[in-house]
Formats: C-alpha cells, sequence, structure tokens
C-alpha cells in the first residue's frame, strides 16, 4: 500500500465529528481511502462524503479547504495520506 501525504487537518469539530482538512497537493475524490497520522492519530477510512462551503462535492483538489466526517478523534496539523492499493 502506497501512502501518498495530501494534506493537512486545520480543524476538528468533535460534537459532529468533522475534520476540516487542507488539500496540499493531488486530488482527493469520494471513495477513495485516506488515512489520518499524527502524534496520538494513525488510523485509516473510506471517504463517504465531503463539502466545500457546506456544499457536497465528489472531488477536491489542491488548495481546496474540504470538511470530512471523521470516524475517529483528529487533531489539528495531523497529516492525511491518501491510501493507493
Amino acid at each position: 500500500m502506497e501512502e501518498i501525504a495530501i494534506g493537512k487537518v486545520e480543524r476538528f469539530f468533535s460534537k459532529i465529528g468533522v475534520a476540516a482538512i487542507k488539500i496540499t497537493s493531488g486530488e482527493l475524490k469520494v471513495g477513495d481511502t485516506i488515512k489520518f497520522k499524527g502524534h496520538s492519530t494513525d488510523f485509516e477510512q473510506t471517504v463517504e462524503s465531503m463539502q466545500v462551503e457546506h456544499k457536497n462535492v465528489e472531488k477536491a483538489v489542491a488548495g481546496d479547504d474540504v470538511g470530512i466526517k471523521a470516524k475517529e478523534k483528529v487533531r489539528d496539523h495531523d497529516t492525511v495520506y491518501l491510501v493507493k492499493p
């Protein structure tokens, strides 16, 4: 499995379980597998939906700020990786 760094968590909204992620390189699509990795974070999940400025989108590219529902708690500055089979 190849892991490619594509972004960073900018903020985590614990009440609704949403991570605000800045995409720094490449692109992210619904259905992709991502990995959150940080000081005390390390898990994978599938992107089931994402939003840009409160609108559902299928794809995000470098420079976009996206909101993704996280299945576990993530922390600011955690790195987000795209997992390629």
